[in-house]
């Protein structure tokens, strides 16, 4: 089963300084149709204009995923500050929020916009001490293929404490791939840009999928295509 939501069907959040969409309920968004998918509890397509800070704020029990779309992503936290490298688009980050810390997104460049998809996981387990990881992928690590950059188990990916995976890539026009899903798993897919057909169901520019019970699931880019795709369980 393929549920498609289009672009115009997630909501928008805008202040002076950020622009942003909420694909789930968040903050004072509320949509009992949208109110997570298995243990993805937020999926946010971020934007901050030059020189933009979040402001410090807490939370707990969530592991925090970033994946750099444009710009400069900065990041501090309670555990060390700023002391932090600057990630390029095409990195991602995991802030495990577990027994309770604090955290900033910011625009890391004073000159440049910056966005980001952030996406909150549920952990496996209660009150883990916080802890932080950050790599950076390039847009060759991604084209014409499925690049899994967050998984459970260490690697070359950065560890997420929950069963559960986020792939990106870049498809260039005319590639083809197929990803098996298990029984019990769904698939949360937005397509940055682009255009794209999921087993038959096309998807433009700004449109999100919720996948399960497929088996195999096909893509197909009818034109250059840049996604982000969470695998949960679903039960």
């Amino acid at each position: 089963m393929i549920q498609v939501r289009r672009d115009k069907d997630i909501y928008e959040k805008e202040g002076d300084w950020f622009r942003a969409r909420w694909h789930f309920s968040f903050d004072d968004y509320f949509d009992p149709e949208n109110t997570s998918f298995g243990s993805l509890r937020v999926f946010n397509d971020d934007r901050l204009i030059p020189g933009a800070i979040w402001p410090l704020h807490p939370h707990r029990d969530i592991e925090g995923l970033t994946y750099v779309v444009e710009g400069t992503f900065q990041h501090a936290d309670s555990l060390k500050g700023e002391d932090y490298p600057k990630l390029p688009a095409g990195s991602v980050q995991r802030m495990t929020l577990g027994s309770g810390s604090w955290h900033s997104e910011q625009n890391g460049s004073q000159t440049e916009p910056m966005r980001f998809i952030q996406m909150w996981i549920l952990p496996n387990e209660r009150c883990r001490p916080p802890s932080f990881e950050q790599k950076v992928f390039t847009k060759e690590d991604r084209t014409g293929r499925l690049l899994r950059v967050i998984a459970p188990d260490d690697g070359d990916a950065v560890l997420v404490h929950q069963d559960a995976s986020v792939y990106i890539s870049h498809l260039p026009t005319g590639t083809e791939l197929a990803h098996q899903l298990e029984p019990g798993s769904g698939l949360y897919l937005y397509l940055i840009e682009g255009d794209l057909e999921l087993n038959g169901e096309r998807l433009t520019t700004g449109d999100a999928a919720k996948i399960s019970d497929e088996g195999e699931v096909r893509f197909e880019a009818a034109g250059q295509s840049e996604l982000v795709m969470a695998e949960v369980r679903l039960g």
